[in-house]
């Protein structure tokens, strides 16, 4: 009888994007006219560009942002993330919440009839740590890929943590920890209380039902040993 070899073990990965950022402005009625006016003058600004919603300061409805999510969509516009939105205000039928991007400089509007470039992506930058003083809530995204991830709080369930570093949680990690996101299998995840939902390093993950109950409530250390997640009490 013939063995079927051992199936590799499904991994995921990171990679850093240059992301443009759409704000839209009070009234929506009239700066949705502006973009259309932008889209006539730069029929393919938009072609090809993964685009973040920003709605921060803008008092909105669930089915008004719907209603804006839809109206982009007919214009082409495929929005990844929104950003500045209650967790209220999100859920089925909308892109998810993200957190933690880092700032760019501005888009400069191209001349008229220019194509539009392509996707740029990141250049390398230096590795360096992201302290969250609060407490990841759940619904929250928190993206960091050019280095660690420290959370002085908890990650609550339902929230989401991806470095490309190590993940130190100095409380009760409930929710989903992913380190080493961007391609490092000497990343590591550390926490007080362990209680995840999911943990990943370097596309490598375990889920709650995998874990077992073996080091639930404990202070833990998590890394990878001969591509299998090892997960180890701390005294």
């Amino acid at each position: 009888m013939t063995q079927t070899a051992p199936r590799p073990p499904i991994r995921f990965r990171g990679r850093s994007f240059m992301a443009m950022v759409l704000a839209p402005a009070l009234p929506v009625v009239d700066w949705l006219a502006d973009l259309d006016a932008l889209a006539r003058r730069s029929p393919a600004f938009f072609s090809g560009r993964p685009v973040i919603l920003d709605v921060s300061g803008l008092s909105l409805e669930r089915d008004d942002l719907v209603g804006l999510v839809s109206d982009l969509g007919a214009r082409d516009i495929a929005i990844l993330g929104i950003e500045g939105a209650g967790p209220a205000l999100l859920g089925p039928g909308l892109p998810p919440p993200l957190s933690g991007g880092r700032p760019a400089g501005d888009i400069a509007e191209p001349e008229p009839g220019a194509a539009a470039p392509p996707p740029v992506e990141t250049a390398p930058m230096p590795v360096r740590s992201l302290i969250l003083d609060n407490p990841v809530r759940s619904g929250q995204t928190i993206l960091h890929l050019e280095g660690d991830i420290t959370v002085m709080g908890s990650v609550a369930s339902g929230s989401e943590v991806i470095a490309g570093g190590s993940i130190h949680v100095y409380g009760t990690l409930r929710g989903r920890a992913i380190a080493g996101a961007a391609g490092n299998p000497q990343a590591r995840i550390y926490c007080r209380k362990f209680e995840p939902e999911l943990i990943a390093i370097d596309g490598l993950y375990r889920t709650a039902d995998d874990l077992g109950p073996g080091q639930r409530g404990q202070a833990v250390e998590v890394r990878l040993v001969e591509d299998t997640i090892k997960v180890t009490s701390l005294d």
